[in-house]
């Protein structure tokens, strides 16, 4: 069964759009678990933030994180409204230069088996 690299937006303006789009991007993952997929959730680091503020977790360090496990993906699933994402963009740009397959929706990684 693939692993699949979820990704989308994350960050936002305010508390509100960023709550709406961790929620967005856990829902994909959830569909994507539920088909039989093993996705990867980078919107679950927010539980190492909320479980441990203490630990002062830098941003970078979630990146890299998600980075090391896009690149043993084998594949990427896009969440709609990536493309307001920079994040996004690099994670595209970097599963391109590995040769990871990139599908801008759930039907679309279905289709491809």
């Amino acid at each position: 069964m693939k692993r699949v690299y979820v990704a989308g937006k994350y960050s936002d303006t305010n508390v509100v759009d960023v709550l709406r789009n961790i929620g967005k991007g856990e829902e994909v993952c959830a569909q994507v678990f539920k088909l039989g997929y093993y996705p990867f959730c980078p919107w679950h680091d927010k539980t190492y933030v909320m479980a441990y503020p203490y630990f002062d977790f830098k941003v970078e360090q979630f990146q890299k994180h998600s980075m090391a496990w896009l690149e043993v993906s084998d594949c990427v699933l896009l969440v709609e409204g990536w493309e307001e994402s920079g994040g996004t963009l690099r994670e595209i740009e970097r599963a391109n230069e590995l040769g990871i397959p990139v599908y801008k929706s759930i039907q679309e990684l279905v289709d491809s088996e």
